[in-house]
């Protein structure tokens, strides 16, 4: 099959998408497909009769300890920097057997490219637009949560700039639709309070703040409406951040989780009703905590667009069940093309 592995935007999490896309890329393609990595933002300027013919992949993409340049990226692109879309990615995709979304963050995974694509009749991987959104939004996920009996913290909204509203300590405050943790703060004293508000402002004007529960925390994703075993995360200093996401020997991770085996299937049952409630499809990946102390977990939020980096989550959980890398994403493309039959 020809297919775009659209990857990169303006969003936050650029840099990990771009790396997604790469992994994604070389996998499909020794997978038999003609796949190609696309920016969805820079678009393509050369010769579109031969795009598929090459993988696409600039081998120098990495991820930084600290999130991109965004406003370097705007003005980086030829022409103007207005609208997502660059150049030739609409007919690419329309040309494409299915789009692979390996976008992260805002305008990719936040449901606008896939109602875009729904208009166009362009198929393509993943949870639909609506779910997409509802998942991506921390403020109407916690709702759906709420609604499906699944625990997760207390919590207020608020919007930068305002008067900073009083909240117990410690808590977490955080961008109402980011990802990758950034713009996230523990604040654990009123003098950095403030402070963490902006922070979150910086990248959203709607912020959440949380009570903030201490415990282990644990990954879990959903292949296909099967639920994968839990992994622990755990930093070996601070939280678990952008930098502790992405860079190498920054975290330890366990997988299948050390859990006893009822916590297990509660965590998975309690991934399920989420998943569910939230309208996503086909392959996804919840956050838990298990409070200190207790056999009480919280959820903290889903992903319906989980990083495939080789420092991700979602590939270690499938490769526990002996699902392999190459595997896994071809998986994805075979349940979302279900989808359209």
């Amino acid at each position: 099959m020809n297919i775009v592995v659209l990857a990169g935007g303006t969003s936050t999490e650029r840099d990990v998408s771009l790396i997604t896309g790469k992994n994604v890329t070389k996998a499909l393609r020794r997978n038999g497909h003609r796949a190609t990595l696309l920016d969805v933002f820079m678009g393509f300027d050369g010769d579109v009769s031969t795009f598929f013919d090459t993988d696409g992949i600039d081998e120098t993409l990495k991820i930084s300890d600290t999130d991109p340049d965004i406003q370097g990226i705007l003005a980086s692109r030829k022409g103007d920097a207005k609208g997502l879309f660059g150049e030739n990615v609409i007919s690419l995709c329309k040309a494409a057997d299915i789009v692979f979304i390996a976008l992260h963050g805002e305008d990719g995974e936040d449901g606008k490219v896939q109602a875009a694509f729904d208009l166009m009749g362009i198929k393509y991987t993943g949870s639909g637009s609506f779910g997409s959104a509802l998942a991506m939004n921390k403020y109407y996920s916690k709702q759906l949560m709420d609604s499906c009996g699944v625990r997760n913290a207390k919590y207020i909204v608020t919007k930068g700039g305002d008067a900073a509203p009083e909240f117990p300590l410690p808590c977490v405050i955080k961008p109402f639709s980011g990802g990758s943790s950034v713009g996230v703060s523990i604040v654990t004293e009123k003098a950095e309070y403030e402070n963490a508000i902006n922070q979150a402002a910086r990248y959203e004007s709607d912020i959440i703040i949380e009570e903030y529960v201490k415990g282990r925390e644990f990954s879990l994703g959903i292949l296909g409406g099967t639920a994968l075993p839990p992994i622990e995360i755990i930093p070996k200093e601070g939280f678990y951040d952008y930098k502790n996401k992405y860079q190498e020997g920054m975290t330890i991770e366990i997988c299948p989780a050390e859990l006893d085996e009822s916590l297990t299937l509660k965590m998975q049952e309690n991934a399920k009703a989420v998943f569910a409630a939230l309208d996503l499809e086909v392959y996804g990946r919840i956050d838990f905590i298990l409070k200190d102390g207790t056999d009480e977990f919280y959820c903290l939020e889903a992903n319906s667009l989980p990083g495939l980096t080789q420092m991700s989550l979602l590939p270690q959980e499938a490769a526990a069940v002996g699902i392999e890398y190459d595997e896994l994403c071809q998986k994805i493309i075979d349940l979302s093309l279900e989808k359209y039959n």
